[in-house]
């Protein structure tokens, strides 16, 4: 056991600098280090060293593995494996043990030299100390005191780091935002993906829901010049898109209804409610991936006979199937009376069409083996201001046109095939997206799928057609 024992204080005669003589020497009693600091130095590594040890997979030591203890002798307390315990010079006894000191820990520890293995430094520990200004033991704060005893000068280590350590760690973080940027653009995208889908998702229940209620899939609408009219319906009478049709079933009745005063013949009152309407987005019929969910400019190559004229106005990224083409009323049909009617013949193999009126037990084919509606292609230089009769130019409540429908007809040279949204492609009756690999299609049964743009142009028509009678799966 140690005694511990206090020292005298100076006599009066002494000189003011505050020395003693204490026979191996003079000690700087300001200056002397805490006696509890007296356990050799661990071996220091640089950034580069650290570095390079953690990419062999070892760790820094960063501390010693032996366990201070009070009563027991050193010998007792050193680690496993450790031969590096060796007596503190003057110390006496190889078993001996650091005197406490007033200022410092009041823990008794053995006195050992060698370095121990301690916990290994990860990537973010590493990290970490370089944050809190941690580096290696450079140099000591303590001026050097030759009059001291050898075990009275260890003193802290002073932080430093050098300019290429430095340029190292730059580098480093560097390489980790040039990795970690493309995945989190990638999860992002992923994540509008499943939004692109969840759109298509709901207006598929809706469709069902207008099915259910009215025996059939929402029409085509009548022509470009003609907007959706509360008034007239949801059968072929309804001049509006299939978009229109299907607000009171995605909870927009209230803009659905705008306008309504239950006479079929127009009035100015109607055409302004109609021009309020033009310009309410609906987020549901645009794709995240492609634009925000805003009015765009309306490009037309003239307004509808029953709106009044508008300058912006809601957009649609996505399109009904109307397989090998649609038809409509015609140009000339300017009145609620003529475009009743009017008998559209062409049209016919698709879902939707112009005054269409398709029931679940037209589709032979199989409602899951049918597209309904699918997201379009558009040139991606006209995503906000749309090209001049062009397929994204007008507002998504009119009738048949290029905006709110596409094909899936099929040739030889897989014209109609869907293509990701590219610029200079003049292509502005075909399915596609802004997603890499696939566009997104809801089936006549509600259930969507991820379709291959290098799918087989005869398999895509297939699918388009609701009764060719051709055994046809969707592919994975």
């Amino acid at each position: 056991m140690i005694r511990r024992t206090r020292e005298p204080s100076p006599v009066a005669g002494n000189s003011g600098s505050g020395i003693k003589n204490r026979g191996e020497g003079f000690v700087r009693k300001r200056r002397a280090c805490s006696p509890a600091r007296l356990h050799p130095p661990h071996p220091a590594f640089t950034l580069v060293e650290l570095l390079f040890l953690l990419a062999k997979g070892k760790g820094g030591q960063k501390r010693s593995a032996c366990l201070p203890e009070r009563s027991h002798p050193a010998a007792a307390v050193v680690a496993p494996g450790c031969t590096g315990c060796r007596p503190v010079p003057g110390a006496g006894r190889p078993e001996a043990l650091a005197p406490a000191s007033r200022s410092g820990c009041n823990r008794r520890q053995p006195l050992c030299a060698a370095p121990h293995p301690g916990p290994a430094f990860t990537l973010v520990g590493l990290l970490f100390l370089l944050a809190k200004g941690k580096g290696g033991q450079k140099r000591s704060d303590c001026p050097p005191d030759y009059r001291q005893p050898a075990a009275a000068v260890m003193c802290r280590p002073h932080p430093a780091f050098t300019l290429v350590e430095l340029l190292v760690v730059i580098a480093i973080i560097g390489m980790l935002v040039g990795l970690l940027l493309p995945a989190v653009q990638q999860a992002r995208e992923a994540a509008r993906q499943m939004q692109c889908s969840n759109h298509l998702r709901q207006q598929g229940l809706a469709a069902l829901n207008l099915e259910s209620a009215h025996q059939i899939f929402p029409s085509g609408g009548w022509y470009p010049q003609w907007v959706g009219d509360p008034d007239l319906g949801f059968r072929g009478n309804q001049p509006g898109s299939w978009c229109y049709s299907l607000l009171p079933y995605l909870e927009q009745e209230a803009l659905w209804s705008l306008g309504q005063n239950g006479l079929e013949e127009i009035d100015d009152e109607q055409k302004t409610q109609a021009a309020i309407h033009a310009g309410v987005v609906v987020s549901l019929f645009y794709c995240p991936s492609r634009r925000p969910a805003m009015v765009y400019p309306f490009n037309g190559s003239s307004s509808p006979v029953n709106m009044s004229p508008i300058t912006d106005c809601c957009k649609t990224d996505y399109a009904a199937n109307s397989a090998d083409g649609y038809d409509g009323v015609g140009f000339g049909i300017k009145t609620v009376a003529a475009g009743k009617s009017a008998v559209v013949s062409g049209g016919k193999t698709g879902m939707v069409s112009g005054k269409s009126e398709v029931s679940a037990a037209e589709v032979v084919d199989g409602m899951s083996n049918t597209y309904l509606f699918g997201e379009k292609f558009v040139d991606p230089q006209y995503y906000t201001s749309p090209k001049k009769d062009g397929n994204d130019d007008t507002v998504a409540w009119v009738g048949v046109n290029d905006d709110v429908l596409r094909y899936t007809y099929y040739n030889a040279s897989g014209t109609y095939r869907p293509y990701q949204d590219r610029v200079g492609l003049d292509s502005s009756k075909v399915f596609g997206s802004a997603h890499a690999g696939s566009w997104g299609a809801v089936m006549c049964d509600g259930s969507v799928h991820r379709v291959s743009y290098s799918i087989d142009a005869k398999t895509h028509s297939y699918l388009g057609k609701k009764a060719d009678m051709e055994p046809v799966q969707l592919p994975d």
